[in-house]
């Protein structure tokens, strides 16, 4: 009992804390756009690596010796393009150079191309004063049609940027009405089945508040854009817009998600939908994610270096800064009463374990001698086990030493009577040959070694024979012993050579050199010899003969 309790007192702080933690307020979709926006967020490195690889590229062929100015000129509208999302002060120094280089080639499109270029850039950094000073020198006469638009749109985007953010509103309402008047220039000069055009349409049909055909128009210009790029990344802002409008709070974040995730991938430090988005989820109470992300977006804004980002991400960062720290200061409150309550429960607990202690002590005792008894029963049992164990191998002995005398004692028998048969064909041929005077022959039998010859070589074969097939993997067994480059092998299947003889008479239990000499009729030094030359083949030479006895 006293275990249960201390177990549901160490639980409840746990349950308690777990029943404290918010569960994410975000739909399926908005919370994995969310995760890999975070996924994407930590990769950012290599899609600025990508970036600065292509940068790379441009600048070693602007490098180049014997460059035109044209060549020049070309490659670095190409640079200042790679910069413009990229560093904004390089994009800017790069359409500078532009500049003087289409001033140096006396091409008025180039010129006027250059400037406009230049214009819109310093309009998007808030430098707006500057932009218009820029436009006021382009050429109005060498504006072609394809310029013009840019020409105008580039007016669009300053005034409309200066409406937006002026704290006038006299000066506001005249810049949005500038700004209007440019967009209705652009509708007259642009191709309506461009893009250009449809961004148009669809920024005039959401200040008009007409915002479903706006959301409809998006979702079309959306079919026409790759995805991964720049453009898709603006198009998701601009869709994010409307549904703000519209106060679809989840269509909105997540367009916002989709736009950052497309704007880190395309290597854009220009993060407009990462602190917008920032703020949203400021506003749902997930200050950590947004503090997170606007961290993020002042890094990358602080590397772009376009003063209007900057400006427009400290009121953000600030509030965002002060709300976290005030959740720190929650938590703490929080985390102090937990404290407390943690403290409340080790008193109790410590109380609980002054009974289970009271209770171990009295099983320690029992314990005692159930460990006692124990000791006892497990040293019967090892001595069982032993005995068993050398019962074991003394039944395996016998089992053995019954198989081996079972085969040998009948082929001995059947030798013996062989052998029998032989002496009195022998003893009949020798009184006959005496009987008929023959004894010089019998003589010159008697001395031949061609008898005893055969007699020992069948005596060697049945040895073979019987051994083999008590032991029918001895050879191989035996030469696993030995090193691969000196393996002893018979001269033919089912026979044993002397070496194999020698050592199948240990096996047999046969150790004495002296009977093994006297079963094979060779000298005791000879046998000693064989037995020493093999085992200098062997693998471990210590312990050869004995595993050599073990061979099963």
């Amino acid at each position: 009992m006293g275990h249960k309790i201390a177990f549901i007192l160490l639980l409840l702080p746990a349950l308690l804390l777990c029943n404290s933690l918010s569960v994410s307020a975000y739909t399926p979709r908005l919370d994995s756009l969310l995760q890999v926006l975070d996924e994407t967020i930590e990769q950012n490195r290599q899609y600025s690596d990508r970036r600065e690889a292509q940068i790379g590229v441009v600048r070693q062929q602007l490098d180049a010796p014997e460059l035109s100015d044209l060549d020049k000129y070309r490659l670095t509208r190409q640079l200042a393009r790679l910069y413009d999302p990229y560093i904004c002060d390089s994009a800017i120094s790069c359409l500078n150079r532009g500049i003087v280089l289409a001033d140096r080639l006396q091409n008025p499109r180039l010129q006027a191309e250059s400037r406009i270029g230049l214009a819109y850039l310093l309009g998007s950094s808030g430098m707006y004063m500057e932009a218009l000073d820029v436009l006021c020198e382009v050429d109005r006469t060498a504006v072609d049609t394809t310029l013009l638009l840019r020409y105008y749109a580039t007016y669009d985007h300053i005034y409309g940027e200066s409406g937006y953010y002026t704290q006038d509103k006299r000066l506001g309402q005249r810049y949005w009405n500038l700004s209007v008047a440019y967009k209705d220039s652009i509708s007259r000069v642009a191709n309506h089945a461009s893009d250009f055009y449809l961004q148009v349409v669809e920024t005039r049909l959401r200040d008009e508040n007409r915002l479903e055909e706006a959301l409809q128009l998006n979702k079309q210009r959306a079919t026409r854009i790759p995805k991964n790029t720049r453009e898709y990344a603006t198009l998701l802002y601009y869709r994010a817009l409307i549904y703000r409008e519209m106060n679809a709070s989840e269509p909105y974040r997540s367009s916002l998600a989709l736009s950052a995730i497309t704007d880190i991938r395309s290597a854009v430090k220009d993060h407009a939908s990462l602190w917008m988005l920032a703020q949203a989820l400021l506003d749902d109470g997930d200050v950590e994610r947004a503090y997170r992300y606007m961290d993020f977006s002042w890094s990358a804004s602080s590397f772009y270096n376009a003063r209007l980002r900057a400006w427009q991400s400290v009121e953000y960062l600030s509030v965002i800064d002060s709300t976290y720290q005030l959740l720190l200061h929650k938590r703490n409150a929080v985390l102090q009463r937990y404290i407390l309550f943690v403290s409340v429960l080790t008193v109790l607990l410590i109380l609980a374990l002054i009974c289970i202690w009271r209770q171990m002590k009295r099983l320690a005792r029992a314990r005692r001698e159930l460990l006692a008894v124990n000791g006892q029963l497990h040293d019967l049992n090892a001595d069982l086990q032993r005995i068993n164990a050398e019962l074991q191998q003394a039944n395996a002995n016998l089992r053995e030493a019954n198989t081996i005398k079972e085969n040998y004692l009948g082929r001995f028998i059947k030798l013996c009577s062989t052998y029998v048969d032989r002496l009195e064909a022998f003893r009949r041929m020798a009184g006959k040959m005496l009987s008929t005077g023959k004894s010089a022959e019998l003589l010159k039998i008697s001395r031949s070694s061609s008898v005893l010859d055969e007699a020992l070589n069948e005596l060697y074969s049945n040895f073979d024979t019987v051994f083999l097939r008590i032991f029918p993997d001895f050879v191989a067994r035996f030469n696993a012993l030995l090193r691969d480059d000196e393996q002893i092998l018979p001269k033919a299947e089912g026979q044993l050579n002397t070496e194999l003889r020698i050592f199948a008479l240990i096996r047999l239990g046969i150790t004495d050199s002296s009977q093994i000499a006297e079963f094979l009729h060779y000298s005791v030094n000879t046998i000693y010899n064989y037995r020493a030359k093999v085992k200098n083949k062997a693998r471990n030479r210590e312990d050869f003969e004995e595993n050599v006895a073990h061979i099963q």
